[in-house]
């Protein structure tokens, strides 16, 4: 089972949302497993995205009960632990996608760099050992490539 990890703000722009959707979409069609923190912006986002192309999406819930998770989550793992749940996000996909994200989002990016997950970043922290992309079509390239790979 293909699995990614989408990472990002709950707070996301007009455009990451839109690349976001469309990320889910695409990852839905090539039946890839969507892996995001189940909450708003970013998460949402990809999850609607994936869900309107019958894929199928988890959520690393904050909460014991998930109650913010979005809609769109067709799994919720209840945690209960805040942003403490930030190295499950990353450490349950095969590779980590950043789109756009704040201090949450750069914290995941750290936890995905310790445990060695390749990592692609669009509009997001400009960290050294992370591939920044500036499109959706860069970012499914990277993604067929990692795949493609293994």
């Amino acid at each position: 089972m293909k699995v990614v990890s989408v990472i990002g703000s709950s707070k996301a722009t007009e455009e990451e949302y839109e690349v976001a959707y469309k990320l889910g979409r695409e990852l839905a069609k090539r039946k890839i497993v969507v892996v995001c923190g189940g909450r708003t912006g970013v998460m949402e986002a990809v999850c609607k995205g994936a869900k309107e192309e019958g894929g199928l999406t988890v959520g690393i819930m904050p909460s014991y009960d998930g109650h913010e998770a979005n809609p769109y989550v067709d799994i919720k793992v209840n945690t209960g632990m805040s942003w403490n749940r930030n190295p499950i996000v990353v450490a349950t996909g095969d590779m980590v996608v950043a789109v756009g994200g704040q201090w949450g989002t750069l914290s995941e990016i750290a936890y995905a760099l310790i445990l060695g997950k390749f990592i692609v970043g669009y509009r997001t922290h400009k960290v050294e050992g992370v591939k920044h992309v500036s499109s959706l079509e860069e970012i499914l390239k990277e993604v067929d490539r990692f795949y493609s790979s293994r």
